[in-house]
């Protein structure tokens, strides 16, 4: 399966362990060190994550419960999301693990970075390959030096003029389809601004839609 279609929920651990508000500093500490973690999720009576403890959020804090050292409100992935687009999130909120929850907002797994690295093993140089190729030259018809493309630990850079800004818009969106691409860094510019135009000759009728 593509990576950029497998799901979350193929990839969660789903014997993960997990924190109540009331619990202790102590015992939370306790977990992560008896299991080897560095995060908790923090769940209510229902299974709702509700925040997240972490091993920096103990140390800043001894003594108290987890209700008032964790970090809320938690972010969190739904099981039927991508495994890219938790990658993402991960890359733009600077996380190390996501709570993976069901339609009901129930805990029902977990998926770290780590857990990310073994499916984003694709070279930083296959991958900036792949972009010029599929997307550049075969999905866009340009030449494959008119974007700077650089890559690194899977973020792709895409700098350089295109003609239209429909085009820069297009580019991004392809690159970041790419399988081991996790986040898509827009330095594009354009030589025309075609979005204004097409917005404006727009009827009614399509503004409704």
């Amino acid at each position: 399966m593509a990576m950029k279609h497998m799901k979350v929920g193929g990839l969660m651990a789903d014997d993960v362990v997990s924190a109540i508000p009331a619990m202790s500093f102590r015992d939370a500490a306790k977990i992560l060190a008896e299991h080897d973690i560095s995060g908790l999720p923090v769940v209510d009576d229902d299974d709702h994550v509700v925040g997240v403890v972490s091993e920096s959020d103990l140390l800043a804090h001894r003594e108290l419960t987890v209700r008032d050292m964790m970090t809320r409100p938690a972010i969190t992935v739904h099981a039927e999301e991508t495994v890219a687009d938790a990658a993402r999130l991960m890359v733009r909120r600077g996380v190390e693990r996501l709570p993976v929850v069901d339609e009901e907002e129930r805990l029902v797994g977990i998926v770290t970075r780590r857990d990310l690295l073994y499916v984003y093993l694709r070279p930083d140089a296959e991958i900036r390959r792949r972009i010029h190729e599929d997307v550049l030259s075969d999905a866009m018809d340009l030449p494959t030096d008119a974007v700077d493309v650089h890559v690194l630990d899977g973020v792709a850079t895409l700098a350089g003029r295109v003609p239209r800004r429909t085009q820069a818009r297009m580019l991004v969106e392809l690159t970041e389809r790419v399988d081991g691409v996790v986040a898509v860094v827009d330095r594009l510019s354009s030589q025309e601004d075609d979005t204004r135009l097409s917005s404006a000759t727009r009827t009614p009728h399509d503004s409704l839609w």
